[in-house]
């Protein structure tokens, strides 16, 4: 059976919704690959969801002495976290609603299988 290595990001201030466009890149992916691919991706989202998965494989390689090299992202997901509600002054007196969505990422890293 092999070991799931997690990491999780809370109220990262971008929506869930852009996050899960980086978090598709990386899917099923290894974890070089995946750190390289994340580096030179030009997406907002993409620096949280980097520094994410650098802490899943530093937890992997400390508590569970699993090299870089053998690990593969098992399970990734961007899921939707509290939005801030905000108003700023509109036309001829009203308000208007602004939503500033965030997102929760969660990654399980696992190692590969060595047939």
């Amino acid at each position: 059976m092999a070991t799931d290595i997690r990491a999780h990001a809370s109220n990262i201030p971008v929506s869930a919704q852009k996050t899960r466009l980086v978090v598709n890149l990386v899917r099923g992916k290894g974890v070089n690959e995946a750190l390289s691919l994340l580096k030179f991706t030009p997406n907002g989202a993409s620096h949280p969801v980097l520094k994410v998965l650098t802490a899943a494989a530093a937890n992997a390689e400390e508590n569970f002495g699993v090299s870089r090299d053998d690990l593969f992202i098992h399970s990734i997901s961007a899921d939707e976290a509290p939005t801030r509600k905000w108003r700023r002054f509109g036309a001829r007196g009203r308000l208007k609603p602004i939503l500033r969505r965030s997102s929760h990422v969660t990654i399980i890293l696992r190692e590969r299988e060595v047939k």
